[in-house]
């Protein structure tokens, strides 16, 4: 069974053209269904896609040489200088969570006496900080303290300094290494921001 043939027509073509000269006429009505070329990529005029592209694609020469430490990337450094006493400079670095991260700055006095740090005790006021365990989603057991509540005490050669917090907030853990390696705070790893 054969199927009828459409014949395409236009009200300005006469009834003897062929379907395939009806559909190359020009008329006003088809000037709606005229072809409209893709611009390419040069050709088109820059937008929020492209904009967004190249800060999250930047180029290689935009490129620092080495990449940002975990520190650097994850936190924002504050200094607390002569917190409670001249020469006792602290660093915070913050993360966006809300912990803060405590320690000795490199202006510190007692990283600047000769022989630098000897001894880490966590053991002041009336309870030791290394004891402190906290446990949970919600950190019980951690201890709230004010911003000039002792951490630990640091000795150097004759001398010791109390590290303090600095920040209002709960103590969820001390560094465990420093007891045993004290000399770690003499570090460039420890001291920097």
């Amino acid at each position: 069974m054969e199927m009828p043939k459409a014949e395409l027509s236009t009200p300005s073509s006469s009834s003897s053209s062929s379907s395939s000269s009806a559909s190359l006429q020009n008329t006003k009505e088809d000037e709606t269904l005229k072809t409209v070329p893709f611009p390419s990529a040069g050709d088109r005029a820059p937008n929020h896609e492209d904009d967004l592209r190249s800060f999250l694609l930047p180029e290689a020469h935009h490129l620092p040489v080495t990449p940002p430490s975990a520190i650097e990337a994850n936190f924002t450094c504050y200094f607390a200088l002569d917190f409670l006493k001249p020469g006792h400079d602290q660093y915070i670095y913050r993360h966006a969570n809300g912990l803060c991260v405590i320690g000795l700055a490199p202006t510190h006095v007692a990283l600047k006496e000769e022989g630098g740090v000897v001894r880490v005790d966590f053991n002041v006021g009336k309870s030791d900080r290394s004891e402190m365990k906290v446990t949970g989603k919600r950190k019980r057991n951690a201890k709230h303290f004010e911003s000039n509540t002792a951490l630990c005490k640091v000795f150097t050669n004759g001398n010791f300094f109390l590290a303090r917090c600095c920040v209002k907030g709960s103590l969820l853990e001390v560094n465990d290494r420093l007891i045993k390696q004290p000399d770690l705070l003499n570090t460039s790893g420890y001291n920097r921001c």
